[in-house]
C-alpha cells in the first residue's frame, strides 16, 4: 500500500508528513514525499528557463527532498518524488494515479492562524478532484505515534458513499477501534430533538448491526445548536482520525467536499481523511450500504 504525501519545505509539509508516517505504522505503508514544479511551457511564469535553472532548481530540490525524507523515521519505507505540473492538485492526483496509491495526505494551509484547518487552493483542489481519499493534517500536527481509533461520521441521507465500508476495512487492517458518529444539529426551524435524535440513534443501529461479528465498533450521537456545537461535544482522543464522506453532489470515484464536511473543519482539532463517492478500499467490493454515510446534510 503506498500513500502520496503533499510535501512543501515548510511547516504545512511538516505536518503532512507526521500525519502519513501515523496513518502508515499501522499498515506497513510506503511514503511517496512528492514535491510538484511548474511544467515548461509558455504559460509558465518560468518560461523560457534560464541556462542554469533546472541545475539550480535540481539542486534545491534535493535539498528539499533530504529535509523532508530526514523527517520520516526509519520504520517507515519512503522515497522523494519531483513531479512537473501545472498545480500541485494536478501533480499530486497523477502522482497517485501513476502508482495506484490509496491516500494522498496533505497539511492545511499555512495561512490560517486562528483555524487549526484553512483550506487552501491545493487542498481545494483535491477536494474537488481527487479519485482516492484525501487526508487532511491539522495545523501543527506533530504526531507520529499510530492511530489509535477512527470515528466515521455518519449521515441520513439515503443511497450516497461507502465511507462506512471504507471505515471498517481499515479499521480491521489496522486493529483499531471503530466509531460510528452522527452528528444532530438543531438549529431553528429544524426538527425538533427527540426526532432528530431517535432518526439518528436508528441509522447507528442499522450500521452498527451490519458490521462483521467480533470488531470493536460503538455508536454515539453528538447534538448541539449547530454542527460546529455538535463537533466540539465530542470527545476525541489524541490518536483519532475522522472519515466523512464526500458530498451527493460529487461524481462518480470523485470527491466533492460539502457543507457539513465544511462546517466540521471550522471546529475538528484533528486530522479528517475525506472518501470520494462510490469509492472502495482496494481488495474490498464497491457497493451501496445500507445506508447513507454522505457529509452534506
Amino acid at each position: 500500500m503506498r500513500y502520496i504525501v503533499g510535501y512543501t519545505a515548510d511547516e504545512r509539509g511538516h505536518d503532512a508528513i507526521c500525519l502519513a508516517v501515523a496513518l502508515a505504522r499501522r499498515q506497513d505503508a510506503t511514503l511517496d514525499l512528492v514535491l510538484v514544479t511548474p511544467e515548461h511551457s509558455l504559460f509558465s511564469g518560468t518560461y523560457p528557463p534560464d541556462k542554469g535553472f533546472d541545475t539550480l532548481l535540481s539542486g534545491q530540490m534535493r535539498e528539499w527532498m533530504d529535509e523532508g525524507l530526514a523527517l520520516v523515521p526509519d520504520d517507515v519505507t519512503a522515497r522523494g518524488v519531483v513531479v512537473r505540473a501545472e498545480s500541485n492538485a494536478e501533480g499530486l492526483i497523477r502522482a497517485a494515479e501513476d502508482t495506484e496509491a490509496s491516500l494522498i495526505v496533505i497539511g492545511a494551509s499555512s495561512r490560517g492562524l486562528a483555524a487549526r484547518f484553512n483550506v487552501g487552493n491545493v487542498a481545494r483542489g483535491l477536494l474537488h478532484a481527487a479519485p482516492v481519499p484525501v487526508a487532511l493534517a491539522p495545523q501543527g500536527y506533530r504526531r507520529t505515534d499510530p492511530v489509535t481509533r477512527l470515528t466515521c461520521a455518519v449521515g441520513r441521507r439515503a443511497g450516497a458513499d461507502d465511507v462506512i465500508s471504507v471505515a471498517v476495512s481499515s479499521a480491521e487492517r489496522r486493529g483499531l477501534p471503530l466509531r460510528l458518529v452522527s452528528l444532530v444539529a438543531l438549529d431553528a426551524g429544524g426538527p425538533d430533538s427527540g426526532g432528530a435524535e431517535d432518526e439518528a440513534n436508528r441509522r447507528l443501529a442499522e450500521a452498527a448491526s451490519s458490521l462483521a461479528a467480533g470488531g470493536r465498533v460503538s455508536v454515539e450521537t453528538a447534538h448541539g445548536s449547530s454542527v460546529e456545537d455538535a463537533i466540539e461535544a465530542l470527545a476525541w482522543d489524541e490518536g483519532e482520525v475522522l472519515l466523512v464522506g464526500s458530498s451527493r453532489l460529487a461524481q462518480h470515484m470523485r470527491l466533492f467536499l460539502g457543507s457539513t464536511a465544511n462546517k466540521i473543519l471550522r471546529t475538528l482539532t484533528i486530522p479528517m481523511v475525506v472518501v470520494p463517492r462510490t469509492y472502495a478500499t482496494p481488495g474490498t467490493t464497491s457497493g451501496p450500504g445500507p445506508l447513507s454515510t454522505e457529509a452534506d446534510a
